[in-house]
């Protein structure tokens, strides 16, 4: 038979109206894109985009030169190559997304069969968490979790855990209105949904459920998906636009100034037309040569590398842009509990004044201190992981238990030893908790008695210091002060007292101590500590120019003390430094975009707070970071550039986050900057290196259509030139390690180009140098019958550098193969200037730590060399004596040796 209760509840035909009205307590889970979709939206990148209009334009002049007989079949290998280019971008990024969504598939599941206690048809029964409906009268015990948005109907002792909505572990929550914190985030008399009772008891009726509740509002904002473009998104996009205009007018050029030399004084139409096809085809040629086929993948590896390589530092990479985004990181917003400090409640300080040091020796003092802890407590300790003590129950009392473990008391020995005569449990009401034991330690009965330092005192008439007792009156002041300290920094403090007794008259009657007459012990601090590396990780992200915010549900003492510990607050700060969350949603758009820069600290913010500071800053044109691991924190981790979870953080966090912080760390946060900076210079050093050769090779397809002068490079030789310039140097280049130096530079402008002015200067400069010294090596070839380079006269080259004939056929075998095998080493080189780019040092610097670059350097010697000695016909080349690769790898070095002195100077 049911239990009957006081209250009647709903009816089943009222549950039912009430489900058909309001809805199910169920969330509505986000809508999954499709793989096809995910694997589509690689292709929006703008570079693939070109680079899919150059394969168009490719396999046009392919099938045009083979089915006209101008070429054969090899023609075909560049379009081939562009695609592979294309399929292996867009394949490894979708790759490896997908598999790091797989390890987020689990954070996203929602446990509605949980049973809840409810009141219906005035019966006390047990229905699933999700058949909770509006109306329903719910009975919440320590440790269960709310499973809705309700008002309290009744409250005994009752204190939530808000930390999943707030940051705050222990809220106390009253039905009496004298009792109501006007400052709390939500009402004192309100229970939310997804927050756990620590302690005490109570009723509540709910009032929403699912969607509707704050819990479900969170969930749904964590959806939202704003759009906002990552600052290296929004940099490829000018990047792609350069290489569009660039390569158009170079083309456009081409067709306009081969018409302007083409002799019409002998006009006629096969001529003309043969004339105008070839001219179209120089100029697709050179839009095709002009695109850097092996950027997408060079992003994509640097992406792919780091998300890999982060994973050692724990950051749990789930969107591969985010790695480079956290690199132009401006401001990040930090929640409090979790990712400043440990979400640990432990004892900061103890004044026990009868303890010589504070420590718990074997007199009795000690005894009585250690028995009032350990049987004074509703907490226990989980001793089930042998690396960590976890308390269970009340985080405060918890706390006092660890306090003990620290000093090597086992609490649960002492408590089984004293039997409980009589209890009461802490409450709000009373803000004390007394216990009177049958004392193991001290062979009679005692009364122990925590809570509120001013209350206990209250019920004092002396002190315990230093073995004697002391009138509470002579020692008060120094009790106070002492009270004053430790609550100016924002901690907790316990008082304890003490009373030996005589006789078997009961101390507790009505719910309340009688006839007190305590003695007095002592104080304690309690605090959730700050990370012990989170000072030194805040000093490096404000050296590293980047803004620290501190948005937090506690209250406006406990902000600006962590604020202070962690070096962000400072005795220059003021109010106009600190806004509380109400006030902060009272403000407009406007007169927040004038405050927002100062502001360092937002107290008592409530979840959708944070969203809309995330999206006040974007329109100030800041890049955000966001850190969380509560669901409170989830819209903002959605709408921000780069989202930061932590790794015991709820799964509507990591749902909601980019990256996941698997040790919780701050410290682990500026890792990620650095990581982040340095990966985007490796995307520059490889733009660097690629423009280059790219320039090189437009400028020379240029100069040649006006003077008849073809490279003398075959498809195949160029399909090697772009795998080997290409992916290898992607890889060589994006395997880097990290360079720390950029935490000393300031964030980079969204609206900067990716190409710095140094950068361009290096590619004209280079790329220039490159064309003069090739296109001379065609004209000497052409007059000097050269079959090793130990024939090379600097004179002949000279002297024959202006000799502009066409070179079709005129070249040997053998000079086609070192003309080939100086471009590739040429690019060689210039590869270790790409690698010294922005570091303000020499290129052989950290050479035994790019053991990836080195790796990668001795491939391309050595494919260069398989492919000239057994290449043969396919490849046009011949075996190059070890004479001429010596003098070939000795001469073009020259390129290293000249960057080094360049960067020599500049040091």
């Amino acid at each position: 038979m049911k239990q009957k209760h006081r209250y009647v509840g709903l009816t089943d035909s009222e549950v039912s109206a009430s489900r058909e009205k309001h809805g199910a307590n169920v969330l509505t889970p986000p809508q999954k894109e499709s793989l096809l979709s995910q694997f589509v939206a690689k292709f929006k990148d703008p570079i693939i985009i070109i680079l899919l209009v150059a394969l168009a334009m490719s396999v046009g002049v392919a099938c045009y030169q083979y089915f006209t007989g101008l070429e054969g079949r090899d023609v075909f290998l560049e379009p081939v190559g562009i695609l592979v280019a294309v399929l292996l971008a867009t394949v490894v990024g979708f790759g490896f997304e997908l598999s790091a969504n797989k390890k987020f598939d689990v954070l996203n599941k929602v446990n509605d069969d949980t049973l809840v206690k409810v009141i219906r048809n005035g019966n006390v029964g047990e229905v699933f968490k999700k058949d909770i409906v509006v109306g329903d009268i719910i009975m919440l015990e320590t440790g269960e979790e709310v499973p809705a948005d309700g008002v309290l109907l009744e409250s005994i002792s009752l204190q939530i855990n808000e930390s999943t909505l707030t940051g705050e572990p222990v809220i106390k929550k009253s039905t009496d209105e004298s009792e109501f914190h006007n400052e709390s985030t939500y009402p004192s008399n309100h229970v939310m949904k997804g927050t756990s009772v620590v302690d005490g008891h109570g009723v509540a009726e709910i009032l929403t459920v699912g969607d509707a509740t704050e819990y479900g509002k969170v969930y749904e904002g964590s959806q939202i998906d704003n759009g906002v473009e990552t600052p290296l998104n929004i940099q490829l996009n000018k990047l792609a636009d350069l290489i569009t205009k660039v390569s158009y007018g170079i083309a456009t050029l081409i067709v306009v100034g081969r018409l302007f030399t083409y002799n019409f004084d002998a006009f006629e139409w096969v001529g003309f037309g043969s004339f105008l096809l070839n001219t179209i085809m120089i100029a697709v040629t050179v839009i095709v040569v002009a695109v850097p086929e092996g950027l997408p993948m060079s992003v994509t590896l640097s992406l792919a590398m780091s998300m890999k390589r982060m994973l050692s530092t724990n950051n749990l990479v789930r969107k591969m842009h985010a790695c480079e985004t956290m690199g132009a990181t401006t401001v990040i917003c930090t929640d409090k509990t979790g990712t400043l400090t440990q979400n640990l409640m432990k004892v900061h300080k103890t004044n026990f004044y009868g303890l010589k040091d504070q420590q718990l020796q074997d007199d009795e003092i000690a005894k009585i201190i250690k028995e009032g802890i350990a049987v004074n407590s509703t907490a226990f300790l989980d001793f089930s992981d042998s690396l960590k003590v976890k308390a269970l129950g009340n985080p405060t009392e918890g706390a006092l238990l660890l306090w003990l473990n620290d000093n090597n008391v086992n609490y649960l020995n002492i408590r089984e030893a004293s039997p409980i005569v009589e209890q009461l449990t802490f409450s709000t009401e009373r803000k004390y908790m007394a216990t009177v034991v049958e004392s193991s330690q001290l062979n009679k009965k005692v009364l122990y008695v925590k809570g509120a330092p001013e209350i206990v005192l209250g019920m004092c008439n002396s002190v315990f210091v230093d073995g004697k007792l002391v009138d509470k009156k002579d020692y008060e002041a120094t009790i106070n002060s002492q009270l004053l300290e430790y609550q100016n920094q924002a901690m907790r403090t316990l008082g304890f007292a003490y009373q030996l007794l005589d006789d078997s008259t009961s101390k507790i009657d009505d719910g309340k101590l009688t006839n007190t007459n305590l003695i007095y012990v002592g104080i304690s601090a309690i605090a959730d500590p700050i990370r012990a590396e989170v000072p030194q990780a805040i000093s490096d992200c404000i050296m590293a120019g980047i803004g620290v915010k501190i948005v937090t549900g506690d209250t406006p003492g406990t902000a600006k003390e962590i604020g202070r510990q962690i070096g962000l607050w400072t005795s220059e700060d003021s109010d106009i430094n600190h806004i509380t969350g109400p006030e902060f949603a009272a403000m407009s758009d406007a007169k927040l975009l004038e405050l927002l820069p100062g502001i360092k600290i937002i107290s008592r913010a409530k979840p959708m707070d944070k969203q809309r500071l995330v999206q006040l800053l974007q329109q100030m044109g800041q890049v955000v970071a966001v850190t969380g691991d509560g669901t409170n924190d989830a819209p903002a981790l959605k709408a921000a550039q780069v989202g930061l979870s932590m790794g015991d953080g709820t799964s509507v966090a990591k749902e909601a986050s980019d990256i996941t912080i698997l040790d919780n760390s701050f410290n682990s946060i500026s890792q990620a900057v650095m990581w982040g900076r340095s990966l985007y210079q490796n995307i520059q050093r490889f733009i660097l290196f690629q423009m280059t050769i790219n320039v090189a090779a437009c400028l020379i397809v240029l100069i040649g259509s006006f003077l008849g002068t073809h490279i003398p490079l075959t498809v195949t030789q160029m399909l090697w030139v772009n795998l080997i310039m290409d992916t290898f140097a992607a890889l060589a280049l994006a395997s880097l390690p990290p360079n720390e130096k950029v935490m000393e530079n300031k964030p980079r402008k969204t609206s900067d180009h990716i190409i710095s002015k140094d950068m361009a200067k290096g590619i004209l400069g280079v790329g220039l140098i490159f064309v003069v010294f090739l296109l001379g090596l065609v004209q000497y070839f052409k007059y000097e019958d050269i079959t090793s380079l130990t024939q090379f006269n600097i004179g002949d080259y000279f002297a024959n550098y202006f000799n502009f004939k066409e070179t079709s056929g005129s070249l040997s075998a053998y000079e086609l193969s070192m003309f080939f095998t100086i471009f590739v080493i040429l690019q060689f080189w210039n590869m270790f200037n790409a690698k010294a780019f922005a570091t303000g040092k020499s290129a052989f610097s950290f050479l035994a730590q790019s053991k990836g670059f080195l790796a990668v350097a001795g491939i391309i010697l050595v494919g260069q060399y398989i492919i000239v000695t057994v290449g043969g016909q396919m490849f046009s080349v011949v075996p190059i004596s070890f004479t001429d690769w010596g003098i070939i790898i000795g001469s073009t070095s020259l390129v290293l040796w000249v960057g080094e002195v360049v960067r020599l100077f500049k040091r």
